[in-house]
């Protein structure tokens, strides 16, 4: 009963630590599925939504204000945004690129914030 307990645990072990090799080891960015509607709202729809709500906006971001806090202005207004450093993904962003951003709203008692996931410059369009 010992042999079968200690083959067991032995088992449970090895998966665990290839898991988590797995993981460790899984540092590069990953694709996924692109198309379809994607709906894009603005500040001031922002500033009306629920805490946790998943949403895209674009314009651009005007200044840093803090530790990972932003100031980003669409044609409706500005909000703080929270960009974590690993999040930028090398990019070099201006006040004058426009920016889409991926993220979900941080509604508190006060003042609304968006807690950003992910970030893509906007690709300037020359209609000639």
């Amino acid at each position: 009963m010992k042999k079968i307990s200690l083959i067991a645990l032995s088992g449970v072990l090895m998966i665990g630590g290839a898991y988590a090799g797995f993981q460790q080891g899984n540092n590069t960015q990953r694709g996924g599925f692109v198309g379809g509607p994607e709906t894009i709202v603005t500040v001031s729809q922002v500033k009306e939504m629920r805490d946790d709500t998943p949403v895209i906006i674009q314009g651009n971001i005007l200044q840093r204000m803090g530790n990972e806090k932003y100031l980003f202005q669409d044609s409706t207004g500005s909000i703080t945004v929270e960009i974590d450093d690993d999040d930028w993904r090398g990019l070099t962003v201006t006040p004058n690129d426009t920016v889409k951003l991926m993220g979900e709203v941080d509604a508190g008692l006060f003042n609304t914030e968006i807690d950003i996931e992910s970030i893509q410059i906007v690709p300037v369009v020359n209609a000639q």
